[in-house]
């Protein structure tokens, strides 16, 4: 694929978000979620949603450009914010921001985040966290596309969580992954391609698993992580709904079918979650980082499978890529770059952006 300047896409992403009536700080913050997801190979959550997503809810004021995070509650442990329906990843870096800042003083802290939107990849604000040495929590609600188990209609979203723990040489372990078996996009990529796909992904409108991607995406639902009861996806579906009880019940948001989606539209109304923990609160941290090293080399260093290379730690891979993509350039599919020029010819900005 094609590979473009990360501060030049980051510049693009910021102009755009300015013209639909974004602030140029949280026009910014937002870009660098975004880019910062392609630089770490999840495109799914990148720019691919610029003008698809945030640029056509911005459009049609189903998003508050110039909305302010206000803080409704505080104690000395625990933050709860309110979106006001802005953009999800300003008010989720300002939320963590100030999680963070609460966790030194505390030990730990705790946010939730209100009537927001839509706010990218989880495991950027859980990483926000590794700047102080500290482990960091994030979750999210999302539009309803997953079914519960033994259920036939989609009533819980994707609904990711991520968790960030330092290691003293080794990078950290970073556990960013949805509660679904997989996200939509990939069900959709199947059915462009006229591919059918694997038994357990999905449901179709009768609540039977199917491998036709069209009954999935018309009428069905998403089987959540694990898949059907006998292979355990109950579990995944509790994981899921547990997102769904920190995110949306304890922040005061919408939670389930109350989300925004295709079939009710309007505010998103998504909910986030964040945890701060100072590690020296529990344990002297060069021992921690130094247990996590070993933990981590011990499952690396362990025999490998017939066939098989290496055992990854969770984050390693997106590392490696972020950075290819900082020497090298991000590399971005053909569809993401059309995209970003219809988004520029739409909002009369040129996009300039050159293939390195």
């Amino acid at each position: 694929m094609p590979t473009f300047s990360a501060q030049e896409l980051k510049a693009f992403a910021s102009k755009y978000f300015m013209h639909w009536g974004v602030s140029e700080a949280d026009a910014a913050s937002a870009a660098d979620v975004l880019v910062s997801a392609e630089m770490r190979g999840v495109d799914s959550h990148g720019l691919i949603r610029l003008q698809s997503y945030y640029g056509s809810r911005l459009d049609q004021g189903l998003i508050n450009p110039r909305a302010a995070l206000t803080l409704l509650r505080e104690s000395s442990t625990t933050l709860t914010f309110d979106a006001n329906n802005g953009l999800g990843h300003p008010a989720a870096v300002k939320a963590m921001r100030r999680c963070i800042e609460k966790a030194r003083e505390s030990g730990v802290a705790l946010a939730t985040v209100r009537n927001s939107n839509h706010y990218g990849i989880a495991g950027y604000y859980a990483m926000m966290a590794l700047e102080e040495g500290m482990i960091g929590v994030s979750f999210t609600n999302s539009a309803p596309l997953v079914a519960p188990t033994h259920g036939k209609a989609a009533l819980l979203g994707t609904n990711p969580i991520a968790v960030v723990v330092p290691a003293k040489n080794n990078r950290p372990y970073v556990l960013d992954m949805a509660t679904s078996i997989v996200p939509i996009g990939r069900v959709s990529v199947y059915q462009k391609n006229g591919q059918s796909i694997p038994a357990g992904w999905g449901i179709d409108e009768d609540g039977k698993v199917t491998e036709d991607p069209q009954k999935v995406l018309e009428g069905g639902a998403l089987m959540p992580l694990g898949g059907t009861d006998l292979l355990r996806g109950y579990k995944g579906y509790g994981l899921a709904l547990l997102v769904d009880i920190f995110s949306g019940v304890l922040s005061g948001s919408g939670f389930s079918d109350q989300v925004s989606s295709a079939a009710n539209p309007g505010m998103a109304r998504i909910g986030h979650f964040f945890a701060a923990i100072r590690i020296d609160a529990f344990r002297d941290f060069a021992e921690f980082t130094t247990d996590m090293d070993l933990l981590l080399d011990t499952l690396r260093n362990s025999a490998k499978a017939a066939g098989e290379e290496r055992i990854y730690i969770h984050g390693e891979k997106e590392f490696e890529k972020a950075e290819r993509a900082a020497t090298n350039g991000v590399p971005l599919s053909d569809v993401t770059v059309q995209s970003l020029i219809n988004a520029a010819e739409h909002a009369g900005i040129p996009f300039s952006s050159k293939p390195m």
